[in-house]
């Protein structure tokens, strides 16, 4: 291959990187043709919707997936310039980028379109499959910097929120033992099991109590009205940890703003001047 073709091929794949993460105008319409994906997914399942527009649905759902689908390909094909995604060969980086978590949404953000062409599948399944195109609100996160820093947050605070839910399900299987072997003669039916009583913890511990299967016995209503105030202190937790962690993170993006605007360049060397 000539030079002059490289360079090309080169100029050719820095364009379309630039339109699918810097084009504003093409990143507002992936957005918007997002939500608008979901809301039709939402309005499919009410039936009298779904039989008086189903023609519409149906154009638009084949339109969404011919963009979505472009769209993949080119994620693809530009992957090599892309820092998250680089390597040696357009075909390695290729591959990163389909197995990378954005990758797999897109990848099942329009899956369930082609599947049923190339295999036959009941009613049931094809269902299912038209689940998955709920999935496709995650593409937002590629270009929402809400989601992003939700994204950050949660990664930052992984070993913290690992620890939280260790305790969680040791203080759940505590509570559905103690529950069991107190209940469990007076209630043969509601509390037959471990298993069973894992329900009623659960549903305790998250503090939802939804009133279906509940203690009877005094000692079950003494053991349950601790495990229910433990478990008001239990949901704080995670949320102390992740709301602390989410307010430093906007208050270090708040930083960042302040100080860009505080720094001035000098116009002959480009330096920068505190």
């Amino acid at each position: 291959m000539e030079i002059t073709e490289l360079v090309n091929i080169k100029e050719m794949k820095q364009k379309v990187y630039k339109l699918l993460n810097e084009n504003k105008y093409f990143i507002k319409f992936i957005y918007s043709l997002i939500i608008i994906n979901v809301i039709l997914l939402i309005l499919q399942s009410y039936q009298e919707l779904d039989d008086r527009f189903s023609f519409f649905f149906e154009t638009f759902e084949f339109f969404s997936v011919v963009i979505f689908s472009i769209e993949y390909i080119l994620r693809m094909y530009s992957s090599q310039l892309s820092p998250r995604y680089h390597a040696s060969n357009s075909i390695f980086s290729g591959l990163k980028f389909s197995i990378s978590t954005f990758g797999i949404i897109d990848l099942l953000a329009i899956l369930p379109f082609y599947l049923p062409l190339f295999f036959p599948f009941d009613l049931r399944v094809l269902r299912i499959l038209r689940l998955f195109r709920l999935l496709r609100i995650f593409k937002i996160g590629r270009y929402s910097k809400s989601l992003k820093t939700i994204t950050d947050v949660l990664r930052e605070t992984k070993s913290e929120l690992v620890i939280t839910i260790f305790v969680a399900f040791i203080l759940l299987i505590l509570s559905s033992s103690l529950m069991y072997y107190i209940e469990n003669e007076a209630q043969p039916e509601q509390f037959k099991s471990i298993g069973h009583s894992f329900w009623w913890a659960v549903a305790t511990l998250t503090t939802v109590g939804y009133g279906d299967v509940y203690p009877i016995t005094g000692l079950g209503k003494v053991i349950g009205s601790i495990i229910a105030l433990i478990g008001i202190g239990f949901v704080a937790l995670p949320t102390g940890i992740i709301s602390s962690a989410f307010i430093g993170k906007v208050q270090e993006e708040k930083a960042k703003k302040e100080a860009q605007k505080t720094q001035c360049k000098c116009p002959n060397c480009g330096t920068e001047i505190n």
